[in-house]
Parts: C-alpha cells; sequence; structure tokens
C-alpha cells in the first residue's frame, strides 16, 4: 500500500466495488446480532419508554403525570419512541428501542468500515472494523437493552465521516443531533466543531496560489453552525419554558444519591482501555496486564497513522481520552452504558495501529501479504474474544443467544413486583409508591413514583448526601429514611441492601410498614422486597373482615 493517495482532502477517492458487498455482510451481522437476543431491557431505558408514552397518552412530557421534571438525559431518543409508538398505534417499547438501536448500530459499523477504507485503500482492516463492532458484546448489550447509546454512537461516528468527507452543513446536523441525544456528547462535539473552526479559518486565510485571502467572517463555518443551532434552540427553548431547566435533573442526583470512592470512576475506565474485546473474560487479569500496554501503544501508533492521511480524524481519535479525563474528573459512579461511548474510535485507533506497524513490518520484508495476514489473525482472534463473551443459552430471559453481560434479571423480577402491585394490591396512576430503581417497576405498574434517588422527584435532593453509615460495606447507595417518613408512600419496593443499616433497624419504620412480598437474589442484597403501609392492610380487614390477608401466599 501507498500513502500517495488523496485522503487527506476533504474529497474522498473513489471506492472500491469488492467494499460494497463487505459493507452488506457488516449491515446484516449487526442486524442479526440484536435482532437474535431480543429485548433484555436495563431499567435506566424503562424511564424513557414512560416519558414517551406519557407523551404518547396525552400526559405531557412527564414521568409522573402533573410534574414537569427533565429526568431523562435522552429528549431526542424519548421523542423518536414517542413518534414510533404514535404511528404505529403500539405500545412494545423495548422492542421500538430494539430496533432502533440494531438500524443504528448496522449504519455505525458500515461507517466505521468506510472510515477505514478510505485511510488505508484495503478492505480488509475495514472489514475487521466493521465486523468487531457489529458483534461487540458492549455494542449489543446495551442496543438489545433499550439504551440510546447505540443512537448517540451513531451521530458522532456520523459527524465524524461528514466532517472529513467536507459536509460542513451534516456536520453540523449530526452534532446537535448527538447532543440531543446524551448530553456529554459535548465531549466529542465540542473538539469537533473547534478543529473545524481552526481548520476552516487557516484554509481560508491562505488560499491558493494567486487567490485573495478571505474577509475573516467568510472563514467561519457558518453553514454547520446555522443547522447546529436550528436543531439545538428549539428544544432548549422548550426545555427551560417547560421545565424550567435546560439540564436533565438525573445528572446532579446521581452525582449527589451514590456513594463513589476517590478515583474510583478512573481505575474502571483503565480497565475498559486495557480490554477493549472484554480480555478479562478470556485470560483473567493477565489479559488486563498485558492490554493496558498493548492497546493505548497500538491506539496511539494508529492516531499517528490516521492524521497523516486526515488531520481532520483528531477530534474523533481524540475522543476515548477525552471521555476518560472527563469522566475521571467528575467521578461518577459509571453504569455500564457509559463504557460504551468511547469504543468505536478507540478500536478504530487499535486496528489502524496494528494495520500501520504490519504494513512497515512488509514493507521491510518485501513480502506485502505478510499485513494482510497479520490483519486477518489479529481480526478473527479479537471476534473470537469477543463471541466468548456470548452465551447460547442465557439462564435468565429469552433462551436465546446473548452477550454474558446483557445481565437483566433485576428488571424481571421488578416487573414481577409491578404485577403484584397492580393485581394483588390494585395500584393505580394515583398511588404513590416509592422505588429506589424506578425504571421497570414505574413502566409496568403505571404508578405515581416516589424516586429515591430524585431523578424525577427533585423535591428529594435535601436528603441528600448520605449519612455513609447508612451504606453496607461494596455498595454504593442506601435509602434515606426520613424521605419514606417524609412522604410515607403507600408501598415501597426497595433491594434489601438498600435498607439494611437504615429502614430496617428503625422501630417506626417497623410500625409504618409491612413486608408483603420477598423476592430472594443473590444480588443488592438477600431480595427484592415489597412494604405495604399497614394502616391500608388494617383499613381494608376493617371494611372486610372476611377478606383475605394480602400478604397470604405472597412470599416467594
Amino acid at each position: 500500500m501507498t500513502a500517495t493517495s488523496d485522503v487527506s482532502s476533504p474529497t474522498p477517492a473513489p471506492h472500491s466495488r469488492a467494499l460494497w458487498p463487505v459493507l452488506a455482510v457488516i449491515v446484516v451481522m449487526a442486524l442479526a446480532a440484536r435482532i437474535v437476543p431480543q429485548p433484555r431491557t436495563v431499567d435506566d431505558a424503562f424511564i424513557t419508554f414512560r416519558y414517551s408514552r406519557n407523551i404518547v397518552e396525552g400526559h405531557g412530557f412527564v414521568y409522573n403525570a402533573g410534574s414537569r421534571t427533565l429526568g431523562t438525559t435522552t429528549p431526542l431518543y424519548t421523542l423518536l419512541m414517542a413518534g414510533i409508538a404514535g404511528t404505529t398505534g403500539g405500545e412494545d417499547y423495548p422492542w421500538f428501542a430494539l430496533i432502533t438501536n440494531a438500524l443504528a448500530d448496522a449504519a455505525t459499523a458500515a461507517l466505521l468500515a468506510l472510515l477505514v477504507y478510505r485511510l488505508t485503500r484495503h478492505i480488509l482492516p475495514a472489514a475487521v472494523t466493521g465486523a468487531v463492532w457489529a458483534i461487540a458484546p458492549m455494542s449489543v448489550t446495551f442496543a438489545i437493552g433499550g439504551m440510546e447509546t447505540s443512537v448517540a454512537i451513531l451521530w458522532m461516528v456520523a459527524a465524524t465521516v461528514a466532517y472529513t468527507s467536507g459536509h460542513h452543513r451534516r456536520t453540523g446536523l449530526f452534532a446537535a443531533l448527538g447532543i440531543l441525544t446524551r448530553i456529554d456528547s459535548l465531549i466529542w462535539v465540542g473538539p469537533l466543531l473547534a478543529h473545524q473552526l481552526v481548520t476552516r479559518w487557516r484554509e481560508r486565510r491562505t488560499p491558493g496560489e494567486g487567490q485573495p485571502a478571505a474577509p475573516w467572517i467568510a472563514r467561519l463555518p457558518w453553514g454547520s453552525w446555522l443547522w447546529f443551532g436550528a436543531i439545538l434552540l428549539p428544544w432548549y427553548g422548550f426545555s427551560w419554558a417547560y421545565f424550567g431547566t435546560l439540564l436533565s435533573r438525573s445528572l446532579s442526583a446521581k452525582q449527589v444519591a451514590y456513594i463513589v470512592e476517590d478515583w474510583s470512576a478512573l481505575t474502571r475506565l483503565l480497565q475498559h482501555i486495557a480490554t477493549p474485546f472484554l480480555e478479562q473474560e478470556a485470560f483473567g487479569t493477565p489479559g488486563i496486564v498485558v492490554g493496558i500496554v498493548l492497546y493505548p501503544a497500538l491506539a496511539v501508533m494508529g492516531t499517528v497513522y490516521a492524521l497523516r492521511r486526515q488531520p481532520r480524524l483528531l477530534p474523533f481519535l481524540a475522543f476515548p481520552w477525552l471521555y476518560v479525563a472527563a469522566f475521571s474528573a467528575m467521578n461518577p459512579l459509571i453504569f455500564r452504558w457509559y463504557l460504551a461511548p468511547p469504543l468505536p474510535a478507540y478500536l478504530v485507533a487499535i486496528i489502524l495501529g496494528l494495520w500501520g506497524v504490519a504494513e512497515s513490518l512488509a514493507a521491510a520484508l518485501k513480502r506485502p501479504q505478510v499485513a494482510q495476514g497479520a490483519m486477518a489473525a489479529a481480526g478473527l482472534a479479537w471476534i473470537a474474544i469477543s463471541l466468548n463473551s456470548w452465551t447460547l443459552h442465557p439462564d435468565h430471559g429469552p433462551n436465546r443467544p446473548a452477550p454474558d453481560m446483557a445481565w437483566h434479571e433485576i428488571e424481571i423480577y421488578y416487573r414481577e413486583m409491578a404485577g403484584t402491585l397492580r393485581e394483588n394490591f390494585g395500584v393505580d396512576e394515583d398511588t404513590l409508591v416509592a422505588a429506589g430503581d424506578i425504571g421497570a417497576i414505574g413502566y409496568y405498574s403505571r404508578a405515581r413514583i416516589l424516586d429515591t434517588v430524585g431523578l424525577v422527584t427533585p423535591e428529594v435532593s435535601h436528603y441528600y448526601p448520605l449519612d455513609r453509615d447508612l451504606v453496607i460495606e461494596g455498595s454504593n447507595y442506601a435509602v434515606p429514611p426520613a424521605i419514606v417518613f417524609d412522604y410515607l408512600p403507600s408501598y415501597i419496593v426497595f433491594m434489601e441492601m438498600f435498607v439494611r443499616n437504615g429502614l430496617a433497624q428503625n422501630p417506626r419504620f417497623e410500625e409504618l410498614y409491612d413486608a408483603v412480598r420477598v423476592i430472594p437474589t443473590d444480588f443488592y442484597g438477600t431480595g427484592m422486597i415489597l412494604y405495604q403501609r399497614r394502616d391500608l392492610y388494617e383499613g381494608a380487614m376493617l371494611a372486610s373482615p372476611d377478606s383475605r390477608s394480602p400478604k397470604s401466599g405472597q412470599t416467594s
């Protein structure tokens, strides 16, 4: 391969005809890898689904009817799900999300392959890039998990392709859509727009020979900025008028509600940097030790390789490191889906780094096939390691192949509890139910939710920060007892670990509430507990003394 092709030009060279069938195969792989497992929805996705359902049912952009609180971090995804439900007349939000995410990831995989092909002019590294993203457990898990992650990543990759192709208006459009899908997209949007400004300013200040320099106002990327503003301003105008805020409540709520040790985020992110293909699942600790040296080194070499051919890739390839720096500085509790956004750029850098080394070795040996062989071997190894983190028969959920990390057992139990609330206790939209995880329980019960973390109930924020004595060792959250005593919800659904050192030891709580169902678990304590306020049970017994106790037969 030669490095003389005009890849650094905003206009890419023509594509090989052989590329199109490769892209088609990648798209099919990505779609199949997400359709086959079926929905395995994570709790936070149900929060978005409930907002969407309320929009469709005419309650407004709210979680609890009548309470205008922005508790979802993804307004665009919320509106997209509402649009699909309104158009189809259906309510199967987990499937709406899965299909949307599958299409988004298929497009992302194809665009990543296209991007690598433009840089290398070889199909093999492009095919490897698209294939590893198509089956990556980190990508598949949150696509079938109903999160907006896949769509947010698509906008980042699409903006990068648009920018490197010289399509400034599309760059602004995709950048704005990225922010509306996830606010942390600012970590890539800011550098991208800054790089675009500097690049355009330099290009217009130093025109071709014999041409005058453009006036300063013409050196600005107005087209990109106008599209960016035209997409963002209507939403933020609505958000300020409707919610009284520009940012989701969940950002500040999660920051204060959870106990996070110093450097916890950095430690988790470094482990992720060391194991982009989940090497720890195949090799254990040695996989982490080797990976923390090998993969950053390849990524640096790949970044150098790419920037020599396309300088406009700098914001994209710098994004993983900016992401690590930003989240390490904020040090939030790192949820699993926080690990997916930096992965596409990191994988591209790693694959380009290996390809660059293999090309140099092939040139030194004067054997071009060495580069192809090295890439094929590495690609097969990465695909095998990734597939090792899948299981053919998960121990919960649909009995279909899925990534091991697509764990959603807790959401299945919350759905069971929601059914108990509606079918056995007659809970409806006016019944106040308290919960620490509000997604599945709120979506399936349709109750009015008192969110003890504060994502959709900002009035509980003054109960934080937590008293550390309430939190058991190895945990990061406990329910402040005062929330329950002040609001006296009719029903409460908590994991045992959340109440062990607080409510469970409080005599007043024992006087007010009775545990009416327990689902034993080996995670988050010993079980999921449903509590009923005693006066409701006693009132029902006085009204109908022959009625059966609500807790009879309710402990499993």
